[in-house]
């Protein structure tokens, strides 16, 4: 009787197909005010759909704060994530967290902006380039009004995070050579209003130009150059509906483009590929960027 049981126990264990395993994989973004963060969760969500065996939370601080992504980190920690979606609000910041985080064997990909510790794999735009690109069409458009020379105010977010400091970087760059003078950067923490603010302050100085380092900045930068009435060129960086409004009304020259539902979607299938044991074919991926102008959106 006892080697019949065991025998049918066996046919049982053989014929039961073995379940594959649902993940547990968190998105922490830097804030979820921004419809760039939007846009990575949509990516990540469809890649959701297609894989099957994900349980997903997009999670995030209310603004951009360091102490608020930690404690985003801390809590997937203890929700016993699998691997962290993260985008870094700063590059040091979160590092301590992280090395926790790892500790536990939980797998970090970073989208958007990383931070300085090892991780699987960097989904983001080339942020230097871009930024690069966005003063290259700011000079043109200036050179074709017949403005060679004057002064360019930069609104931006912070100087921690690697993002749009690299494009800060990059649109400087762009710069050097020319006889355009780029005013001392006002940090606005990514906030419209604050950046409004400052845009219009830099108008007062008699800029020629603005640069927008992300989406709240550049929509105080439309926003600034619409209640100012003024032919100041303005640039900036994401594509909100926003945003996309301000260029086609005309208040804003151009935008660039990133691909932050491409971030979500990569990321979220490298998270699973790496956790399943597979490798990943590169490790550091250039999304892409767009220049988005009246003509082309």
């Amino acid at each position: 009787m006892k080697k019949v049981l065991l025998v049918a126990l066996t046919l049982v264990l053989v014929l039961t197909p073995v379940m594959a395993r649902d993940w547990n994989i968190q998105l922490i973004t830097m804030d979820q005010m921004d419809q760039h963060w939007a846009n990575v969760n949509k990516g990540a969500e469809q890649a959701v759909a297609e894989l099957g065996n994900v349980n997903y939370r997009w999670n995030a601080p209310s603004v951009k704060d360091d102490a608020q992504q930690i404690e985003c980190i801390n809590n997937a920690i203890a929700q016993g994530a699998d691997a962290i979606l993260l985008a870094a609000n700063g590059p040091d910041a979160v590092t301590a967290t992280l090395r926790e985080a790892q500790s536990y064997g939980i797998k970090i990909i970073y989208i958007d902006s990383p931070a300085n510790f090892p991780a699987e794999a960097t989904f983001a735009t080339n942020n230097e380039a871009a930024g690069t690109t966005a003063g290259n069409e700011l000079i043109a458009a200036l050179n074709a009004k017949g403005i060679t020379s004057g002064t360019i105010g930069i609104v931006s977010v912070n100087t921690a995070t690697q993002s749009t400091v690299d494009r800060e970087a990059g649109f400087r760059k762009a710069f050097e050579g020319t006889d355009f003078t780029i005013l001392e950067t006002q940090y606005c923490d990514g906030d419209a209003s604050r950046s409004k603010d400052a845009a219009a302050n830099f108008i007062t100085q008699g800029v020629v130009g603005l640069f927008g380092a992300n989406e709240g900045s550049t929509v105080g930068v439309g926003n600034a150059i619409h209640e100012s009435g003024t032919d100041v060129l303005g640039v900036g960086f994401d594509k909100s509906d926003m945003i996309l409004q301000l260029i086609r009304d005309g208040y804003l020259l151009c935008t660039m483009a990133q691909n932050p539902d491409v971030m979500g979607y990569e990321g979220m299938k490298a998270a699973v590929t790496v956790l399943e044991g597979g490798t990943l074919a590169e490790t550091n991926v250039d999304t892409g960027v767009s220049v988005l102008t009246k003509d082309t959106i």
